[in-house]
């Protein structure tokens, strides 16, 4: 798995401690987290949800009147470096 899968399991785990479902989905520049957030969370809970969170490269909360509100959040896999960053025809 990588390391952007590790991290996020690591905060599904966290959310999930908190009672909130979770799924995690593989993307090809990043994992995602996504969790239900029901309207009775507690101010303790919300606190242990925001340490989870900021373990994230970019997170947010998306609330609708259709679909409640959905907490998610984004870790940035690693860009492949190459041999010649430069290009060929860097001359020195």
């Amino acid at each position: 798995m990588p390391a952007s899968g590790v991290s996020a399991a690591a905060i599904a785990a966290r959310l999930s401690a908190v009672g909130l479902p979770t799924r995690v989905e593989e993307h090809a520049r990043f994992t995602s987290v996504e969790a239900e957030v029901p309207e009775s969370l507690s101010a303790e809970s919300w606190k242990e949800v925001l340490a989870a969170l900021a373990e994230a490269d970019r997170f947010g909360l998306l609330a609708t009147c259709r679909n409640g509100r959905t907490l998610w959040a984004t870790i940035d896999k690693p860009v492949p470096t190459t041999g010649n960053v430069r290009g060929p025809s860097h001359q020195r």
